[in-house]
């Protein structure tokens, strides 16, 4: 890898890169048309991951919402804005864990939402695939955490990786269907980057995303889970000099701001578009932004209120983060750009569990 660098002081281009970029996220901010939409449809899950955030399990005290308490939020959304322009994103706990996912999906469909979900694929069969796909799924995203003997350690189960495998084959062999892996970097498999890198080219996968682990529910308390300072500029690093490459396209996930590498190892510039286009329905109908956000910043619940409704006149502390610009944000010059941070990133105090930008500097 070539070296990289300084991140600290913003170079004149990337500080007018930037500033146009805050005027567009204000106005979106102003506006917040509601695009994406996750739908926590299950908290069970097949798998025992080491970096869970939200400690699934086979058996949950928290029933699956019935898809019809789903499917009346939908058509609440449809009454105030086009559905074709809200993509729904099904997600849990593991999607597949529910027997009528298939009907589900349909469901949304023919409400004319279109969806897509995110998956560990231990119980994608060729049929199920099949059932989605005549149920109008658009999307699908497959967990990779490394080959075989890592990722199995990471997933917690000796087949996940031959199961993914299988499914990154199917998903390949689909014409035009939208896909991308995902990969959860830590201490273990950083050095192994380039490796799975090279599988994942050989199987035909043309989109992969790259996220590092920040420190919340399993992964807060596993040493392995995080990047030495080295390896956190490493793999930035990495995913720049594999942009470059053009063989795969890796992109960094949407969380973080990274100074004057912005622009560089993901399409856009950094926001957090939770809250301001993206909501979420949580498996007990509480209304919320992006599912990586663990902490209680619930807006409402579906059972007590109408969803379009606090969509809309709530939802300030997501949409006006000058609440965040204090402890080591209260001075930081960069908090114009960055706003605080991913709100996954902030504890139910308003404390700030991770900066990237110190961390790279």
């Amino acid at each position: 890898m070539q070296k990289q660098r300084g991140v600290g002081e913003l170079t004149l281009r990337k500080r007018l890169a930037l500033e146009l970029w805050r005027q567009r996220e204000n106005n979106m901010r102003s506006e917040h048309p509601l695009r994406q939409l996750f739908w926590e449809c299950t908290l069970r899950c097949d798998l025992h991951c080491r970096h869970c955030g939200s400690d699934c399990k086979m058996q949950s005290a928290q029933r699956d919402m019935p898809k019809e308490d789903f499917l009346h939020v939908l058509d609440t959304i449809a009454a105030k804005t086009n559905p074709h322009n809200v993509f729904v994103i099904i997600s849990g706990g593991e999607p597949l864990m529910r027997q009528d996912l298939e009907e589900c999906g349909r469901a949304i469909y023919q409400k004319g939402f279109p969806w897509g979900m995110v998956t560990n694929a231990l119980h994608l069969t060729p049929q199920r695939f099949h059932d989605l796909l005549q149920a109008g799924m658009h999307s699908m995203t497959v967990s990779l955490d490394g080959l075989e003997e890592d990722h199995n350690w990471m997933r917690g189960n000796p087949h996940s990786f031959r199961k993914v495998s299988e499914a990154i084959d199917m998903l390949v062999q689909t014409p035009d269907f939208v896909f991308d892996i995902v990969t959860c970097v830590n201490h273990r498999n950083y050095p192994k980057l380039e490796e799975i890198k090279e599988f994942l080219i050989q199987k035909g996968v043309r989109r992969w995303r790259l996220f590092s682990i920040f420190p919340v529910g399993r992964a807060a308390q596993d040493p392995m889970m995080q990047l030495t300072a080295d390896e956190f500029r490493g793999m930035f690093q990495f995913i720049s000099d594999t942009r470059k490459e053009g063989r795969i396209h890796a992109d960094y996930g949407c969380e973080g701001f990274l100074g004057n590498l912005e622009g560089e190892v993901r399409d856009h510039l950094f926001s957090c578009q939770a809250g301001v286009v993206t909501g979420s329905v949580m498996a007990d109908g509480s209304i919320g932004a992006c599912t990586s956000i663990r902490a209680d910043y619930s807006q409402g619940n579906i059972y007590e209120d109408d969803f379009m409704d606090v969509w809309e006149h709530r939802f300030q502390p997501y949409r006006n983060r000058e609440w965040m610009r204090k402890d080591e944000c209260a001075q930081c010059r960069h908090f114009r750009y960055c706003r605080g941070n991913g709100m996954h990133l902030r504890d139910s105090q308003g404390r700030l569990l991770f900066c990237h930008l110190h961390r790279l500097q």
